[in-house]
């Protein structure tokens, strides 16, 4: 079985199996939270945002939802139940590959797989949050609260986090597993803030409120308003998401944390490849450092970010997982 070279320690199925497990959760995570907030919302909030947030996630997700189209109407009936199938098909979909369900079974078939490299906590953890979630459906949290379900869901992940953060050993399926999930990170937010960026400009008029939504899913409303006050402005909710080093939710923390986990792991089989993948990232990091500030085109910029963030992600598989053995 091959091995990362110049690392006689970790097989590259172990690199694989760590570096999609932190993917995959990571996806769950972030889905998790722009539920809980937008199934909220269906309790008080006018059909506009309703339908706003349901297009935004939809969008990001480069998803078409259940019957094609999500119509806005003015009925809070109809707009209810339409909301009960949609979060069904984020949820609980089988044939969703990036349904709630399918990226915690897909998780958790990693960490079974890769026992060898985690923690028996992590193992405990992970598998119990699966048991929970496997025999659920739509109708089983939709009544009671499904705020509080998504909640939960995304507690489990992050207490996951945490129980590795305390007992996984630190050597290279460590910081495999970290690159997975500031990849997907940093994936999830710069589509998510392209996403917000296009449907303010579909709808007829900008909203504080759908400003404000997007700083309670990034878990920064409390950032926000330390920095610039309770005054919601989509200019410096987007400079705080992208740009801010010491908020863990923004673009440039996640950046940052690819280059460096990426510089940690080190030469991959390709040396070109690696090599290349780390000044990538550093140039992603130098994007948001230096021309966010000055540039107008923020929405090219971000599109741009997504765009290498796909090609970080072929050139870390091909540099450590699906390169050609060498006899």
């Amino acid at each position: 079985m091959a091995t990362i070279p110049g690392n006689p320690r970790l097989l590259a199925r172990s690199a694989q199996g760590l570096y999609w497990m932190g993917r995959y959760l990571e996806r769950a995570e972030h889905l998790c939270r722009l539920l809980r907030f937008q199934v909220e919302a269906l309790v008080d909030r006018p059909i506009r945002e309703i339908y706003f947030g349901w297009s935004r996630i939809y969008m990001s997700m480069n998803r078409r939802p259940p019957g094609g189209s999500i119509t806005m109407v003015g009925n809070d009936d109809f707009t209810l139940a339409d909301s009960y199938t949609l979060a069904d098909d984020l949820t609980f979909e089988r044939t969703n590959p990036d349904s709630i369900w399918n990226c915690f079974s897909l998780g958790r078939e990693n960490a079974r797989q890769m026992r060898h490299c985690i923690s028996g906590e992590m193992w405990t953890c992970l598998n119990l949050a699966y048991l929970r979630l496997r025999e659920l459906a739509i109708r089983d949290i939709w009544k009671p609260s499904p705020e509080s379900f998504y909640a939960e869901t995304a507690g489990d992940v992050n207490t996951f986090a945490g129980v590795a953060e305390a007992t996984m050993y630190r050597d290279e399926g460590w910081h495999f597993l970290r690159l997975g999930r500031h990849i997907e990170r940093a994936q999830c937010s710069a589509s998510l803030f392209l996403s917000q960026l296009s449907m303010d400009k579909l709808m007829d008029e900008s909203s504080d409120a759908d400003w404000t939504n997007l700083l309670h899913v990034c878990q920064a409303y409390d950032a926000y308003t330390r920095n610039y006050s309770v005054d919601v402005q989509p200019r410096r909710v987007l400079d705080l998401l992208v740009t801010d080093p010491l908020l863990h939710g923004s673009l440039c923390y996640s950046l940052d944390a690819v280059a460096s986990e990426l510089d940690a792991i080190g030469t991959g089989s390709d040396e070109q490849s690696s090599a290349v993948a780390l000044r990538m990232a550093r140039r992603m990091c130098a994007l948001i450092h230096y021309d966010w500030p000055d540039r107008e085109d923020r929405e090219v910029l971000l599109g741009n970010l997504m765009g290498y963030c796909r090609e970080l992600h072929d050139l870390v598989t091909g540099a450590y997982i699906d390169y050609a053995a060498v006899y």
